[in-house]
């Protein structure tokens, strides 16, 4: 593979991204791919320092624009330092979150201009737009009971925290943005038992990796 594939992850709270994810580089790397799996905000050494300033809520009260431009710092330091090299690298990268996450948690449940929204998207990914995205869809309620029981004891995070209306609104962006870009997403049932959707994002990625190769095949003469 001359050039990379990115795919990205995408979903609500608790809908199994990281889950999925992990049992995915499973099965490419037993098939000898090589892999780059990353998140965000994070996945670089810069990006991770400011992934601890959204989660926890510290810029919260600055507004949604410095949140919005944090997360594009954020992840333009991640496109250029782990992201973009990776995919030149020939490899496969896997991301938990990425630019639709901005899309939905930035753009659908706030007041923010879709035209700075726009503007701050097309800086921070530089052109670094995914192969793939699989979009994880799951009733809120559900999520936030499985988010629940997977930090315990743990306060929630930024996100978590807010109302159930407001993950609702979240999940309906997400299912437009599939709707919108039907190329690129694929819409996955999270509600379904861990085997089942493993087995669906394994048939999707692996489905396009086929096309990929074939596209990669030198053509024989007639």
């Amino acid at each position: 593979m001359a050039r990379g594939l990115f795919i990205t992850f995408e979903g609500g709270e608790g809908a199994g991204k990281s889950t999925q994810i992990q049992r995915l580089a499973t099965k490419l790397r037993a098939k000898g791919y090589k892999l780059t799996v990353t998140r965000e905000p994070g996945g670089s050494p810069g990006a991770e320092a400011v992934r601890h300033v959204l989660l926890s809520g510290a810029a919260e009260p600055f507004g949604p624009a410095m949140e919005a431009l944090l997360f594009a710092a954020a992840r333009s330091d991640h496109v250029e330092q782990v992201i973009r090299p990776a995919v030149e690298r020939g490899e496969i990268v896997l991301c938990d979150r990425f630019l639709d996450s901005s899309r939905v948690y930035q753009g659908a449940t706030s007041d923010l201009d879709p035209e700075l929204l726009a503007t701050i998207e097309r800086v921070a990914i530089n052109g670094m737009m995914p192969d793939m995205t699989i979009i994880f869809d799951l009733d809120p309620e559900e999520g936030l009971r499985r988010a629940s029981a997977r930090r315990g004891a743990d306060t929630p995070d930024r996100f978590e925290k807010e109302t159930l209306a407001v993950h609702q609104r979240r999940r309906e962006a997400y299912l437009a943005i599939a709707e919108r870009e039907p190329e690129r997403c694929i819409v996955i049932d999270a509600s379904a038992d861990l085997e089942t959707v493993e087995n669906m994002v394994t048939a999707a990625v692996f489905a396009a990796l086929e096309v990929r190769a074939a596209q990669s095949r030198p053509r024989q003469e007639a």
